[in-house]
């Protein structure tokens, strides 16, 4: 529905209560506040939403969409264990920036329902503990993994929100979360030591049998040398 004063009504309402929510974080909205600052009567908000408890519904998808855009956006490292730290991070970051929207997202639970929207973050995660569990980097089963870290990762942002913001808490938990599922087990090499593999490999392919610097037992005993090397660090 389309009305005079220019945009979508249901989209008005919405954002109204996304807005109002948002500049107070855990107190409670009235309905009719909501109306007030879309314009709109009650009676209208109960055409789109039902209920209460479906406008809020509908903020809490709002508010998934706006921490899946923020995930989605980030460029992957190649290593899922890394990813899923910097997927903490951005976690803890969005719960601190918008309190109120996280406290509806993952704060106001009722037994036995979770929020359809949250199982597109959830799959997220899951997709990166899968790719860890297939590169042999974990000691526990993808699923059980993606739930350690999850209800870490919730946990630390409540903590945070409802107390003082605590970075070395959230780096604390996030490491010793990560250590329980990969068992400590290590990622891939530095990027220093990659590089000098690399660079090894670089010279190995480029240097010629015949060369003005080297004599020819010198330059087979360094080929041997900078193949070594290259095993070294590839392995």
């Amino acid at each position: 529905m389309v009305d005079g004063r220019g945009g979508n009504t249901r989209d008005r309402l919405l954002r109204a209560a996304a807005d109002l929510i948002a500049a107070s974080p855990g107190e409670p909205v009235p309905l009719r506040a909501i109306c007030d600052a879309a314009g709109v009567r009650l009676p209208t908000l109960y055409h789109f939403f039902g209920s209460k408890e479906g406008l809020l519904d509908a903020v809490v998808e709002h508010g998934f969409e706006q921490y899946v855009a923020l995930k989605e956006s980030r460029e992957p490292t190649g290593d899922p264990i890394q990813d899923i730290r910097d997927g903490w991070d951005a976690h803890v970051a969005f719960g601190l920036a918008h309190p109120g929207f996280y406290a509806l997202m993952y704060g106001q639970v009722t037994p036995g329902r979770r929020p359809a929207a949250q199982d597109r973050t959830t799959k997220l995660l899951l997709d990166l503990t899968r790719e860890a569990g297939r590169r042999g980097r974990l000691v526990t089963t993808p699923e059980r993994a993606a739930d350690h870290v999850l209800a870490a990762n919730v946990g630390v942002t409540l903590h945070q929100i409802t107390g003082e913001p605590d970075p070395a808490l959230s780096v604390d938990v996030r490491e010793a979360t990560l250590d329980a599922v990969t068992g400590g087990r290590p990622g891939p090499r530095p990027t220093t030591e990659r590089s000098l593999g690399d660079a090894a490999a670089t010279v190995l392919a480029s240097l010629p049998d015949d060369n003005p610097a080297l004599d020819a037992p010198e330059t087979v005993l360094l080929k041997k040398w900078l193949a070594a090397v290259v095993r070294d660090l590839a392995g």
